[in-house]
């Protein structure tokens, strides 16, 4: 593995949440109804929880000699006022940066990082923490 790898991962994670922030940040403006008293709130929390993951994923771009990439993924945000497909978009989203942290993490893993390691697993655990919570509500 090289460290040339390490920051194509680390930059791909770091489009997955430049582009939560845009969605989450769209659909607390768009919810609607009784709906939006709870979701309103989760969506602006996850807005600013992905901001603070960009930025611990950037300094450690830069850390390892890398640029941070400035793009959100491409990947299509949906433009919807229906709660449902909010949420089910949400899960999509954190399901693919729980799966890109995870191969993260086991590149550092190799690299031997502790301290890279230690802030990346806090953010894959919070990654699964918003998993969890968004199976919680579609159940």
């Amino acid at each position: 593995m090289s460290t040339a790898d390490l920051v194509d991962r680390l930059n791909e994670a770091l489009g997955w949440e430049l582009r939560a922030m845009t969605m989450y940040a769209h659909y607390a403006a768009n919810v609607q109804g009784i709906h939006r008293l709870q979701l309103d709130p989760m969506f602006n929390e996850e807005a600013t929880e992905s901001l603070a993951h960009a930025d611990v994923v950037r300094r450690a771009v830069v850390k390892l000699g890398g640029v941070p990439v400035t793009e959100r993924n491409a990947h299509p945000i949906m433009h919807t006022t229906d709660y449902k497909a909010m949420l089910e978009r949400s899960l999509e989203t954190e399901t693919k940066a729980a799966e890109v942290y995870a191969g993260i993490i086991t590149l550092l893993e190799e690299v031997g990082d502790q301290e890279m390691y230690d802030a990346i697993e806090q953010i894959y655990f919070a990654e699964l923490r918003s998993l969890e919570n968004l199976r919680l509500i579609l159940a």
